[in-house]
């Protein structure tokens, strides 16, 4: 085979696990944009290698990829902007394939915004040993090998990050119906104003957390952490007014959406969502409300949303 040819087989291998990659990045640093371009990086260091030296390319390439990511996660940048309290986890719409495998629950649970959220509880190597193991089935003895750790060091990491996550973990999985009926509800209302009504659909500790309304990155996050302090913020933000629709530069519409698994209102404006609003639903009440506006955090999802091929909205004119 001559080295155009080799080229472009080893390309394909790359390609072929790319997906798989991608995923992988997304749930360790919780940015579709960090994500792709950890998975890029990795690519260049595929080229640069003596790829006849790689014995299992699947393996190899796991290894790069976690590694970069364990990088960015340590970086000064990084714990800057995590510890400032202005972060979220940028929304990913169903269907995504960085979202990656989904046939477990774990596998389910480890890309929610709700567990992505709780990955800021954990150093980077507990998150990494967490999500390899739990996410993706490597062994331990797998994982040490990717990580550089004895397979005893493994077994602590991921001892500690389970009690960590149980800790902090609330409910678990919702039924589909249910979940969109309980945010429909949210919905109406929040946009008539029914304050007793938003307080009564809401976990007694309940929280919401919303980033800047679009106007660029925020130093710190908007968070409320009473029933009756979301219920006023819900109804002051979801009450459609003039000033609002002159903000966003016109009418949008409101759509039901499934993001990162969890139910979500996407508030679209010539097929460019503006705004996205998700919801963690335990016992029949929301328990966490998370409002995402800021450009540079819809682009992926915004992406994914004109493919989709939305249903009717909720609200077609809000």
């Amino acid at each position: 085979m001559d080295s155009t040819a080799t080229d472009r087989f080893d390309t394909s291998r790359f390609e072929a696990s790319r997906n798989r990659l991608a995923s992988l990045a997304y749930r360790l640093l919780g940015s579709a944009t960090d994500a792709e371009d950890a998975v890029q990086d990795a690519f260049l260091h595929w080229q640069a290698a003596d790829r006849q030296q790689i014995k299992v390319p699947e393996a190899w390439l796991t290894k790069v990829v976690t590694n970069l990511c364990l990088d960015r996660l340590r970086s000064a940048q990084a714990r800057r902007e995590r510890t400032a309290g202005a972060w979220l986890p940028e929304p990913l719409l169903d269907g995504d394939p960085m979202l990656g495998p989904a046939d477990t629950f774990e596998q389910r649970e480890s890309v929610s915004l709700a567990m992505l959220t709780l990955m800021e509880r954990l150093s980077p190597l507990e998150r990494a040993v967490y999500l390899l193991r739990e996410a993706f089935s490597y062994s331990h003895a797998e994982i040490a090998e990717i990580l550089d750790l004895t397979e005893s060091a493994s077994q602590q990491h991921l001892h500690r990050a389970r009690r960590r996550i149980a800790y902090a973990r609330r409910g678990g999985e919702v039924d589909p119906a249910s979940a969109r009926g309980i945010v429909e509800e949210f919905l109406a209302a929040a946009s008539s104003g029914r304050i007793e009504r938003l307080v009564a659909l809401l976990t007694d500790d309940a929280i919401a957390i919303a980033d800047s309304n679009g106007a660029g990155v925020a130093k710190t996050l908007l968070q409320y952490d009473t029933p009756q302090r979301i219920a006023a913020m819900a109804r002051a933000g979801f009450k459609p007014t003039p000033a609002k629709r002159r903000l966003l530069g016109g009418t949008p519409a409101v759509h039901y959406a499934l993001v990162n698994g969890a139910p979500a209102i996407l508030f679209v404006l010539d097929d460019q969502v503006v705004g996205a609003v998700t919801f963690d639903v335990t016992g029949g009440k929301i328990a966490t409300v998370r409002g995402i506006a800021a450009p540079t955090r819809l682009v992926r999802l915004a992406e994914a949303w004109r493919q989709y091929g939305p249903d009717t909205p909720l609200i077609a004119r809000w």
